[in-house]
């Protein structure tokens, strides 16, 4: 992320798209957590609430392979200071799991993981209790 401005500029007005894009560079490159300090300072106090639940998304995307780099996003959060950005850190906590995207099972429209009655394209067909459920890989 070679200037976070532009990330604000693209993202203005999708608050769920700029938590996802970013926990996503975080995620995969915790070496942006500096330039996420500037996009915090340039940004309204309404952005950086989606910045902080990036942060902790990608602290949850993280925490099982990459513990270390959970850490610092924990830690780079702490330090910060910003209320806005710890209320939406906060408020992505208490998501829990439900604060990751749905995965969607290849072969079909079926939302893993999701325990769904209703199944299908529109959720409008029952679902089969006694189906194996898929094992991801």
């Amino acid at each position: 992320m070679k200037s976070p401005s532009s990330l604000l500029e693209r993202l203005r007005n999708d608050k769920e798209k700029l938590k996802y894009r970013l926990s996503s560079y975080i995620a995969t490159d915790p070496s942006t957590l500096p330039s996420v300090q500037i996009l915090i300072s340039e940004s309204p106090s309404n952005d950086r609430s989606a910045i902080g639940s990036a942060l902790r998304l990608a602290e949850a995307l993280c925490i099982a392979t990459k513990p270390d780099v959970a850490r610092k996003i924990k830690d780079f959060t702490k330090r910060i200071g910003d209320l806005s950005v710890q209320a939406g850190y906060s408020a992505a906590g208490e998501v829990g799991s439900n604060a990751l995207p749905p995965r969607r099972d290849k072969d079909s429209k079926r939302i893993l993981g999701s325990g769904a009655l209703l199944e299908g394209e529109w959720n409008t067909e029952l679902a089969d209790p006694f189906k194996p459920v898929a094992i991801p890989h």
